[in-house]
């Protein structure tokens, strides 16, 4: 069985976006487990690390470390901590998403100057100052995975103002896979259909959006964090190589239906 072949076993790779285990980042950060790969996990707040600190021991994590993004200080000291431990990076996941709730369940016209910049510089900003640090630490190259959403191609019911927050994120993941290209780092943004996460719950009626999934795809299933992670697996891996600058998505084929 693809679990059981740990062709990750030599990689090192750093997954920022743990909030429990229903988190897409614990998805990911699961397959990684099982693929063989050593990782670095991060948690936002002190508030948050009782719920992260477990999974991180069950992960086998040797690096966890507190992340704010908004925390200059701190993501240096995730990545200074990365390179005295194993001097090098294979990838990274950055799964992670803000935007304040009035904004969020408002009209994209409506979205405060604040709100929309705050949601620019969580969910977008933050990835590539990540790849800028993550970039001297590739010198044999490594793949850089972030998470977007259907709702940054096609306007989404009450998806709202992160609509276009996510299409920068897959506009910034396309430059970043042209820009990285020549050192051997890939780029790609995941796209998984509706998952019952945590992030998710902000989104307005999301229920609904669950059961259109699941009744509009060719598959007629919601996806779950373990598919993300199967497809995170791969592309971080060696056999996916070949491939950059894509959005992946990872929705029982979702996205091709009108």
């Amino acid at each position: 069985m693809l679990e059981n072949c740990q062709y990750l076993l030599d990689k090192k790779g750093l997954v920022v976006g743990i909030a429990n285990d229903e988190s897409i980042a614990y998805g990911c950060a699961a397959r990684f487990k099982a693929l063989g790969a050593a990782q670095a996990i991060t948690y936002q707040t002190e508030k948050a690390r009782p719920f992260v600190e477990p999974l991180a021991n069950e992960l086998g994590a040797e690096i966890f470390m507190p992340l704010d993004v908004q925390k200059p200080e701190q993501m240096d000291a995730v990545f200074h901590a990365i390179r005295d431990r194993w001097g090098r990076l294979d990838f990274l996941v950055h799964s992670i998403a803000y935007m304040p709730k009035d904004d969020l369940r408002g009209r994209v016209v409506d979205c405060s100057l604040e709100g929309f910049l705050m949601a620019m510089d969580i969910s977008c900003h933050s990835f590539v100052r990540m790849a800028r640090l993550a970039e001297p630490l590739m010198s044999s190259g490594g793949c850089l995975l972030a998470m977007s959403y259907y709702g940054a191609n096609q306007v989404v019911k009450n998806y709202n103002a992160m609509g276009p927050v996510k299409a920068a994120l897959e506009s910034c993941v396309r430059y970043l896979a042209a820009e990285l290209g020549p050192k051997r780092i890939r780029v790609h943004a995941l796209s998984p259909g509706p998952l019952k996460t945590r992030a998710a719950s902000g989104i307005g009626k999301f229920d609904e959006l669950l059961e259109l999934a699941e009744k509009k795809s060719p598959q007629h299933r919601l996806v779950d964090i373990d598919d993300v992670g199967a497809i995170a697996g791969f592309l971080v891996s060696d056999h996916g190589d070949a491939l950059t600058g894509n959005v992946n998505f990872v929705d029982a084929g979702y996205h091709i239906v009108d």
